[in-house]
C-alpha cells in the first residue's frame, strides 16, 4: 500500500532523462569486424562539459558579435539543414575521426605543393600561393582538431582524460 501511495503522490516527479534516451543521442555503430558498439554523442559532450567550457571561453558571444546568435540559426534552419546533411551521423561515425586525419594530411601536403609546383613569374600567381598557402594551414589545423574531438568523443576509454 505504501508503495502504491509513493506511486501516485502528485508530490512525486521521476526524471525521464535516467529512464529513456534520445534517438538522436545514441547511435549503435556496427565495425568492419562485426561488432557493435553504442555511441553516445550528446552524453559524451555532457560527461566532458563541452558546453560549460564553451561558456567560460566566451565561444557564444564571438558567434553572436559575429552575427549568429540561437535566433539566427533558427531563421536560418541551420540544425535541420545539419540533420538533412548528417552531421550527427558522422559525429558517430567510427571512421570520421580517420577521414578528419586524411584531410588534415593532404591539406599539410597541398599547401608546400602547391608553392613549390606553381611558378611565381606573375604577381597573381604569388597571391594565388600565399591564399592556398593560408587555406591549407587553417585547414590542417581544424581538420586535426576536429579529428581529435570526434575521436575522444566517440572513445569511451578517454572519460577519464580532460579535453
Amino acid at each position: 500500500m505504501a508503495a502504491a501511495a509513493k506511486a501516485c503522490s502528485p508530490l512525486l516527479i521521476r526524471s525521464m532523462a535516467a529512464q529513456k534516451s534520445l534517438p538522436s543521442a545514441a547511435k549503435t555503430v556496427t565495425s568492419k569486424k562485426g561488432t557493435t558498439s553504442s555511441v553516445k554523442l550528446l552524453t559524451r559532450v555532457e560527461q566532458f562539459h563541452l558546453l560549460s567550457k564553451a561558456e567560460k571561453a566566451g565561444l557564444l558571444s564571438a558567434a553572436e558579435k559575429l552575427g549568429l546568435s540561437l535566433s539566427t540559426i533558427e531563421r536560418l534552419g541551420l540544425l535541420s539543414k545539419a540533420e538533412e546533411l548528417g552531421v550527427l551521423s558522422a559525429a558517430t561515425d567510427p571512421g570520421t575521426p580517420s577521414a578528419f586525419l586524411n584531410l588534415s594530411l593532404f591539406l599539410l601536403v597541398l599547401g608546400p605543393a602547391f608553392v613549390f609546383l606553381v611558378p611565381k613569374d606573375y604577381p597573381w600567381e604569388i597571391g594565388l600561393q600565399v591564399v592556398v598557402a593560408a587555406i591549407s594551414i587553417v585547414g590542417v589545423s581544424i581538420a586535426f582538431a576536429a579529428s581529435n574531438l570526434v575521436s575522444t568523443l566517440q572513445n569511451p576509454e578517454s572519460m577519464h582524460r580532460s579535453i
